[in-house]
């Protein structure tokens, strides 16, 4: 007999819930382990910290390790995220994702921590998450740079430094390394601009925004002279700020299209002469799994494809997958736009992009993060960074002035009473705290997507067919459902990584007589293997498409199918025995 249920005659008298339901904004993780507040930036010492939290707060899915030291002695950490209850992580299908190669750009860094955060704490809540990390393994190193991350933070620098990493380099040849750095006249931690008035100057305020220099039109009279960015002559060769930290470009160090100094600006020494990136390659070539990166730099609104050359080719149908997804990014991130690197934006000599595509096989996109479009959500025609009369106009409405150094006097030791005054280095080229955090979750979402769309190969049926006289016909369709194929054409045509395999076994299974593959269902043309027919191997399953194995085998089954793929994953399924046909 049912017992009596409570009568309810008023919300007060309903049964209280056992467990208080958590009220929280849609796409916010509930219950959150590691508390971070994502409208801030993060050093290097916070960084590390965000990271190792997570790791022990979710040791079931998160590892962390370092590849190594920096220049300077900071760990090269690496975070591999996967269900690691639910497989090894090298035997999924791998996502690398980077930021900050360029340390400058530091908003990179927080999508990478950001998109660990919140992968890792929305697991519990969000089911497609759960599914993601039990057939994806992701690999994430927010800070490519460590050295300079905490340089830009911590020394003067503009907006666009350093760029560098903080390798001691002779940039103006004089026998002498980082002698001439800029110089930070005021010592408030930015390198703005130096003015002196001059009324046979070419430049003169906004008549708008009087913080901003602009120059006189043809025959008319300026006010002022600019004389560069802050800075002094500190090694007496009449060059200002001429040999500061670095000068090269890690993202130019790379083994593929290398080219030296004189063709490509800030090329080092030869390919992977750079510490950091060498620890970086090698971890890569380590993990054949990884079929997918995303690289984040910035600024402008793109996503990017290669090659980096115009003189370099992508396969056709890898560039249409790869532009396919970035076409689902400009959707997803307003105001970017879908761009191949050489042909519209420059050329790029030994660039990562490439590198990850023609040495390791992996489908590669870097986004160029935060756009001017983002300041009154409408197009710009002002570059990367919206135009100058955009950014004054954010910076006077939306920041109430506090992304610019107002003109001061200081003195110089050539110049004398001079002003400086300009943009600060903490904006521009980054957002601002309250545009920060739907940067990094928009930006995070379109690589979750990138991932979910990276081969992953199923059995749609495996069937047995007795032909008699021992004789038995297995057909196996194997389906990827993906936008990218297993193998990249690119990889499939030179043997990057290796083929997929189809194995056939059984107790019962004698002679495998034959062994072939077809595109269509019927093999009216197929592809025959005639050596090792127990394993078939090859070059890819096409993305969003299927291929058909068949095998004539002696024996009964049941028979045990296995598909092996390097960048797909694995399955295996048994084939049920067919009863022998009536002679």
């Amino acid at each position: 007999m049912l017992a009596a249920l409570p009568i309810v005659h008023s919300a007060k008298d309903a049964p209280k819930p056992a467990v208080k339901p958590v009220y929280h904004a849609v796409g916010a993780p509930a219950k959150p382990q590691v508390k971070v507040h994502w409208n801030t930036y993060h050093d290097y010492a916070e960084s590390t910290e965000i990271l190792q939290a997570l790791t022990k707060a979710y040791p079931n899915q998160a590892k962390l390790q370092s590849l190594g030291k920096s220049i300077d002695g900071r760990e090269m950490w690496v975070l591999t995220i996967t269900d690691f209850l639910k497989g090894a992580a090298d035997k999924k299908t791998g996502m690398w994702i980077d930021g900050a190669i360029h340390a400058n750009e530091v908003q990179a860094t927080e999508v990478v921590l950001y998109t660990a955060w919140w992968v890792l704490e929305s697991r519990a809540q969000n089911p497609a998450i759960a599914k993601l990390l039990e057939d994806r393994t992701f690999y994430l190193m927010p800070m490519m740079s460590p050295d300079s991350r905490d340089a830009h933070f911590y020394k003067a620098n503009t907006t666009h430094s350093p760029r560098t990493g903080q390798r001691p380099v002779d940039d103006d040849r004089d026998g002498l390394v980082d002698e001439d750095p800029a110089d930070d006249l005021d010592g408030d931690g930015h390198i703005t601009q130096m003015r002196v008035k001059d009324r046979n100057g070419e430049w003169k305020p906004h008549p708008d925004y009087p913080e901003l220099m602009v120059r006189v039109k043809d025959g008319e009279k300026g006010e002022y002279r600019l004389l560069g960015s802050e800075g002094i002559d500190n090694d007496g060769d009449d060059l200002v700020n001429e040999d500061g930290d670095g000068f090269y470009d890690p993202n130019r160090d790379w083994g593929h299209n290398w080219q030296p100094t004189y063709v490509q600006n800030g090329a080092y020494r030869y390919p992977f002469s750079i510490l950091e990136n060498r620890m970086v390659a090698d971890f890569i070539a380590g993990r054949p799994n990884i079929a997918g990166a995303q690289s984040y730099h910035n600024a402008g609104g793109m996503i990017l494809r290669g090659p980096g050359d115009k003189m370099d080719k992508y396969d056709a149908a890898d560039n249409k997958a790869l532009e396919t997804i970035a076409k689902r990014g400009e959707e997803m991130l307003p105001g970017y736009k879908s761009m191949n690197i050489a042909a519209e934006l420059y050329e790029v000599y030994g660039g990562e992009v490439d590198w990850l595509y023609t040495h390791r096989g992996i489908a590669p996109l870097t986004n160029e993060l935060f756009t001017g479009f983002n300041f009154f959500r409408k197009s710009s025609d002002g570059g990367f960074f919206g135009s100058p009369e955009d950014q004054q106009k954010f910076n006077k409405l939306l920041l109430l002035g506090e992304g610019f150094v107002a003109w001061h006097a200081v003195e110089h030791p050539q110049f004398g009473k001079i002003e400086v005054g300009g943009q600060k280095k903490n904006w521009i080229r980054q957002p601002p705290s309250f545009l920060l955090e739907e940067e990094c979750h928009r930006n995070m979402a379109f690589t979750l997507y990138h991932a979910f769309e990276l081969p992953q190969i199923e059995i749609q049926s495996a069937s047995a067919k007795s032909l008699g006289g021992n004789l038995t016909e297995i057909t196996v369709v194997v389906e990827n459902p993906k936008i990218l194929p297993t193998r990249l054409a690119f990889d499939a045509a030179r043997n990057i990584t290796p083929p997929d395999v189809a194995t056939i076994r059984g107790e019962k299974l004698g002679k495998v007589v034959a062994a072939m593959t077809s595109d269509e269902p019927f093999f009216r043309h197929p592809e025959v293997q005639r050596r090792d027919p127990g394993q078939i191997k090859l070059k890819t399953v096409p993305g969003r498409g299927v291929v058909y194995f068949r095998w004539l085998v002696e024996g009964s089954g049941p028979f045990t199918v296995e598909v092996v793929s390097v960048k797909g994953g694995t399955v295996k399924q048994e084939v049920p025995k067919e009863a022998p046909k009536d002679r």
